[in-house]
Protein backbone atom coordinates (compact mmCIF):
# COMPACT_ATOMS: atom_id res chain seq x y z
CA UNK A 1 0.00 0.00 0.00
CA UNK A 2 1.34 3.42 -0.90
CA UNK A 3 1.64 6.00 1.85
CA UNK A 4 3.62 9.14 2.62
CA UNK A 5 6.82 9.89 0.73
CA UNK A 6 6.75 6.64 -1.24
CA UNK A 7 3.26 7.57 -2.48
CA UNK A 8 4.51 11.01 -3.57
CA UNK A 9 7.52 9.58 -5.42
CA UNK A 10 5.56 6.89 -7.27
CA UNK A 11 2.80 9.36 -8.19
CA UNK A 12 5.33 11.88 -9.54
CA UNK A 13 7.33 9.25 -11.43
CA UNK A 14 4.24 7.85 -13.18
CA UNK A 15 2.13 11.04 -13.56
CA UNK A 16 -0.38 9.48 -11.21
CA UNK A 17 -0.72 6.16 -13.08
CA UNK A 18 0.41 4.74 -9.73
CA UNK A 19 -1.07 6.58 -6.77
CA UNK A 20 -4.02 8.55 -8.19
CA UNK A 21 -6.38 5.64 -7.49
CA UNK A 22 -5.98 4.62 -3.85
CA UNK A 23 -8.16 2.38 -1.68
CA UNK A 24 -11.28 3.07 -3.73
CA UNK A 25 -10.84 6.83 -3.94
CA UNK A 26 -8.69 9.42 -5.72
CA UNK A 27 -5.55 11.23 -4.59
CA UNK A 28 -3.83 14.44 -5.65
CA UNK A 29 -0.46 15.83 -4.64
CA UNK A 30 -0.50 19.15 -2.77
CA UNK A 31 2.73 21.12 -2.43
CA UNK A 32 2.78 23.83 0.22
CA UNK A 33 5.55 26.16 1.34
CA UNK A 34 6.77 25.53 4.89
CA UNK A 35 5.66 28.39 7.12
CA UNK A 36 8.94 28.29 9.09
CA UNK A 37 11.39 26.75 6.62
CA UNK A 38 10.21 28.21 3.30
CA UNK A 39 10.84 24.75 1.78
CA UNK A 40 8.31 22.95 -0.43
CA UNK A 41 6.43 20.01 1.12
CA UNK A 42 4.35 17.60 -0.97
CA UNK A 43 1.50 15.60 0.55
CA UNK A 44 -0.78 13.00 -1.08
CA UNK A 45 -4.41 13.83 -0.20
CA UNK A 46 -7.80 12.35 -1.00
CA UNK A 47 -9.77 14.77 -3.15
CA UNK A 48 -12.98 15.35 -5.03
CA UNK A 49 -14.05 18.34 -7.11
CA UNK A 50 -16.60 20.98 -6.21
CA UNK A 51 -19.36 21.98 -8.63
CA UNK A 52 -16.98 24.47 -10.26
CA UNK A 53 -14.34 21.81 -10.91
CA UNK A 54 -11.98 22.95 -8.13
CA UNK A 55 -10.27 20.18 -6.17
CA UNK A 56 -11.29 19.97 -2.52
CA UNK A 57 -9.37 18.29 0.31
CA UNK A 58 -9.97 17.73 4.02
CA UNK A 59 -7.50 18.73 6.77
CA UNK A 60 -8.42 15.80 9.00
CA UNK A 61 -5.11 14.44 10.30
CA UNK A 62 -7.09 11.37 11.30
CA UNK A 63 -9.04 13.31 13.93
CA UNK A 64 -5.97 14.64 15.73
CA UNK A 65 -6.51 17.69 17.96
CA UNK A 66 -4.01 19.62 15.79
CA UNK A 67 -4.35 20.69 12.17
CA UNK A 68 -2.01 18.90 9.74
CA UNK A 69 1.21 20.76 8.92
CA UNK A 70 0.19 21.15 5.27
CA UNK A 71 -2.94 23.04 6.37
CA UNK A 72 -0.98 25.34 8.68
CA UNK A 73 1.40 25.97 5.77
CA UNK A 74 -1.34 26.96 3.33
CA UNK A 75 -3.00 29.22 5.90
CA UNK A 76 0.33 31.06 6.16
CA UNK A 77 0.90 31.00 2.38
CA UNK A 78 -2.18 30.09 0.32
CA UNK A 79 -0.34 29.79 -3.00
CA UNK A 80 0.11 26.06 -3.57
CA UNK A 81 0.99 23.62 -6.35
CA UNK A 82 -1.39 20.80 -7.25
CA UNK A 83 -0.79 17.66 -9.30
CA UNK A 84 -3.67 15.51 -10.57
CA UNK A 85 -2.36 12.71 -12.78
CA UNK A 86 0.18 14.48 -15.02
CA UNK A 87 -1.51 17.87 -14.76
CA UNK A 88 0.33 20.37 -12.55
CA UNK A 89 -0.99 23.82 -11.72
CA UNK A 90 -0.76 26.66 -9.24
CA UNK A 91 -3.77 27.22 -7.01
CA UNK A 92 -4.89 29.51 -4.23
CA UNK A 93 -6.05 27.50 -1.24
CA UNK A 94 -8.88 28.71 0.95
CA UNK A 95 -10.88 27.19 3.75
CA UNK A 96 -14.52 26.61 2.86
CA UNK A 97 -16.86 29.00 4.63
CA UNK A 98 -19.82 27.93 6.77
CA UNK A 99 -22.21 28.26 3.82
CA UNK A 100 -20.05 26.03 1.58
CA UNK A 101 -18.68 23.45 3.99
CA UNK A 102 -21.74 21.21 4.66
CA UNK A 103 -22.20 20.21 1.00
CA UNK A 104 -18.45 19.80 0.45
CA UNK A 105 -18.07 17.75 3.63
CA UNK A 106 -20.90 15.47 2.51
CA UNK A 107 -19.17 14.94 -0.85
CA UNK A 108 -15.84 14.14 0.82
CA UNK A 109 -17.38 11.82 3.43
CA UNK A 110 -19.15 9.96 0.62
CA UNK A 111 -15.78 9.14 -0.95
CA UNK A 112 -13.97 8.53 2.39
CA UNK A 113 -16.48 7.72 5.19
CA UNK A 114 -13.75 7.81 7.85
CA UNK A 115 -13.85 11.64 7.66
CA UNK A 116 -17.09 11.54 9.69
CA UNK A 117 -15.39 9.32 12.29
CA UNK A 118 -12.36 11.63 12.43
CA UNK A 119 -14.60 14.60 13.26
CA UNK A 120 -16.06 12.71 16.24
CA UNK A 121 -12.53 12.15 17.62
CA UNK A 122 -11.66 15.84 17.96
CA UNK A 123 -13.10 19.08 19.28
CA UNK A 124 -11.35 20.86 16.41
CA UNK A 125 -13.57 21.72 13.46
CA UNK A 126 -11.93 19.88 10.58
CA UNK A 127 -11.47 22.27 7.64
CA UNK A 128 -12.41 21.59 4.05
CA UNK A 129 -10.02 23.34 1.66
CA UNK A 130 -10.87 24.52 -1.85
CA UNK A 131 -7.97 24.69 -4.31
CA UNK A 132 -8.82 27.40 -6.84
CA UNK A 133 -6.69 27.39 -9.98
CA UNK A 134 -4.90 30.71 -10.64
Amino acid sequence: MLFGQEHVERYQATDGAVGHEWQGTTVLLLTTTGRRTGKPYTTPLIYQKDDGGNPIVVASRGGSPKHPDWYENLVANPEVRVQIHGEKFTARARTAGPDEKPALWKKMAATWPAFDEYQTKTNREIPVVILERV
